[in-house]
């Protein structure tokens, strides 16, 4: 195979990669998650401190409480001028299901959610997570699980409840949650993640 066809083939997984928000309610295979955390661990880190954190969420209990908590966060949150749309839409999510009693699920019902954390002064802890999270989602994607980039315990988790928990599943001191994925097989009718790409409409390129 040459350098070409490689490259090729990694392109495919890249550009074929959507994000998934319906999940079955089935388990990884181990040997599926141990390849996803390792191309997590691989991902290139600013000069090679190595200081992402993953935070494994796979008990269904301790997923439930998590949802709890940081929905019980996102309803406390008022309204700012400019704020992220994302964000807002977490928010205003989670007040809407509070009034109807019920509780917003952030992370799709996924079996399995990894926060990745880093050190709150590591200068590049954003950019190492990000690293680390595009990696897991191409393997999940090469693997035919789906995937979803998840911000919703990144904007709420100075909520005092919420931060005690996150140190209680292992959020060491001094740590602080960049980002998370969530990732499961796609709840399809053929079991796979839609892989339609998605035309460019942005992302400007100049030759120079």
């Amino acid at each position: 195979m040459s350098d070409c066809q490689k490259a090729g083939m990694l392109l495919s997984v890249i550009k074929t990669r959507r994000s998934t928000r319906r999940f079955k309610d089935a388990e990884l295979p181990q040997d599926m998650l141990d390849m996803i955390i390792e191309a997590g661990r691989y991902a290139p880190s600013g000069g090679n401190n190595q200081k992402t954190h993953f935070l494994v969420m796979l008990d269904k209990a301790l997923l439930s409480r998590l949802k709890e908590l940081t929905n019980a966060a996102l309803v406390k949150v008022e309204e700012e001028p400019g704020m992220y749309r994302s964000f807002l839409n977490s928010v205003n999510g989670a007040k809407k299901a509070a009034e109807e009693g019920k509780v917003r699920d952030f992370y799709y019902e996924a079996p399995v959610l990894i926060l990745t954390a880093s050190d709150e002064n590591y200068y590049n802890r954003f950019a190492d997570c990000a690293c680390a999270i595009e990696n897991m989602m191409l393997t999940a994607n090469a693997l035919d699980l789906g995937s979803c980039w998840i911000n919703t315990v990144r904007f709420v988790q100075d909520d005092p409840e919420l931060n005690e928990f996150l140190r209680e599943v292992g959020m060491k001191e001094g740590e602080v949650v960049c980002g998370g994925v969530a990732i499961g097989f796609a709840d399809t009718e053929d079991g796979l993640p839609a892989r339609e790409p998605l035309p460019r409409t942005g992302n400007l390129v100049e030759l120079i």
